[in-house]
């Protein structure tokens, strides 16, 4: 077996042996720093051909031209202020962060710097220094710039892939309070920016930029608030769908959940650490829709792409999970006015029923036999086969659920729900 090869780790051990490697790095990059200083220091580079400590870092030691860089920049400053080599050891400063505060460090600030730098981010720092050291705005100018030449692009899939990093394009810490932001866009962008400017004359008469690009957001966060959380300033009574769409969320629970939930991922870690992420955000059902559950404040909550999904296979199981992704890419879309395309057929209905029951924690037996049992009661969706199938599996456990559900019930486990009529939400 490959030493790389980790499929046969536990989950628990996994994590503790990437927290082992985890500190081992740091302390390895603390000593790989101070070892570049000291060669920098002494200039044995020369001896090896290499006009700079920056050649023989990429000559010599084959790093990337950026690598090489960083640590140089990296290595100079904590040879100059060596608690730097402490705060990269336990973890507290990484690299990046070093390198933007090395111009900054004074014999009289360093101390305090490192220390507020602690446990940030790059782009916490980066606010840290501008608050600090701020830096005058950037002048305003829209002007054309000669089209990229050489081989196009590649295609991309639609939608960020899983574990995307950031957008590069985003705005930089000038001052408190003060950020640049540097784009490039396409010519239709730009007659739509020039065509508000000049709507906006007798509110911005100077046509500032920046002041019609925020009169611009105000508009459009106005209409993805109504759209994403039902927000409006006149609130209509609800009206239920739930007999012809259970999983339709009223408009009044998403106002509701977002006003609690926030526009955060509400996915917390058993350690008690609340997801950051903010965007890809998605209405999740606690209770999922299958077993019973329905659209309420309190069965609602709001998850990003990731968590949502982590949650589906956690309940269901990623096979369950993984077949209907795969159908769901390969049905064509449905024409406006017209029934869904690739609507799932009976028997796939039913493989993928055997999948969810497997997934909830149910035996082959168990799951086949209530399919089985349930299979003359009418049901068209998924989501109904699998809401009959568990009332038809909590008769058949009725004397065990009685007298109070095991531990393996729990969720995560089995967990039955009382019966439903099969077109019920």
């Amino acid at each position: 077996m490959s030493a790389y090869s980790l499929t046969h780790l536990s989950d628990q051990t996994l994590l503790a042996d990437l927290a082992v490697l985890v500190t081992a790095d740091r302390h390895t990059t603390a000593a790989l720093l101070a070892h570049i200083a000291e060669v920098d220091a002494r200039a044995l580079y020369l001896p090896a051909a290499c006009s700079s400590m920056h050649v023989y870092c990429m000559r010599v030691l084959h790093l990337a031209e950026d690598a090489a860089f960083k640590r140089i920049r990296a290595a100079r400053a904590a040879r100059r202020f060596p608690q730097i080599f402490g705060a990269i050891a336990d973890g507290r400063l990484h690299s990046s962060g070093v390198v933007l505060l090395a111009p900054h460090l004074t014999d009289d600030n360093a101390d305090e710097l490192l220390a507020a730098a602690g446990h940030k981010s790059k782009a916490e720092i980066e606010v840290l220094l501008a608050q600090r050291w701020p830096r005058p705005d950037l002048p305003t100018q829209l002007e054309p710039r000669p089209a990229l030449t050489g081989s196009p692009l590649p295609e991309v899939a639609p939608g960020p892939p899983r574990d995307a990093p950031p957008s590069t394009t985003r705005a930089t810490p000038l001052a408190p309070q003060r950020f640049a932001l540097q784009l490039t866009i396409d010519q239709s962008t730009q007659e739509k920016l020039m065509r508000a400017q000049a709507l906006l004359r007798h509110r911005v008469p100077s046509g500032e930029l920046a002041q019609v690009l925020d009169h611009a957001l105000d508009a459009l966060l106005t209409t993805l608030a109504r759209e994403k959380f039902g927000a409006t300033a006149r609130p209509r009574t609800a009206q239920s769908r739930a007999g012809t769409d259970p999983r339709h969320v009223p408009s009044d629970v998403k106002r509701a959940v977002h006003a609690r939930d926030g526009e955060q991922c509400a996915f917390v870690s058993e350690e008690g650490e609340r997801c950051l992420e903010r965007g890809f955000l998605e209405l999740d059902h606690r209770t999922p829709v299958a077993r019973g559950g329905q659209a309420t404040i309190d069965n609602t909550r709001v998850l990003c792409k990731s968590h949502n999904r982590y949650e589906a296979e956690r309940i269901f199981g990623a096979a369950f999970m993984q077949s209907r992704r795969t159908r769901a890419r390969k049905a064509p879309k449905a024409q406006p006015g017209t029934a869904p395309a690739g609507a799932a057929t009976p028997a796939e209905i039913e493989s993928d029923a055997l999948l969810g029951l497997r997934g909830l924690g149910f035996t082959d037996a168990e799951a086949r036999t209530a399919l089985a049992r349930s299979a003359h009661l009418p049901s068209t969706t998924l989501e109904q086969r699998l809401r009959i199938s568990l009332a038809e599996l909590h008769r058949a456990h009725a004397n065990r659920c009685s007298e109070g559900a095991p531990a393996s019930w729990q969720p995560g486990g089995r967990l039955f729900i009382a019966p439903t009529a099969p077109g019920g939400p």
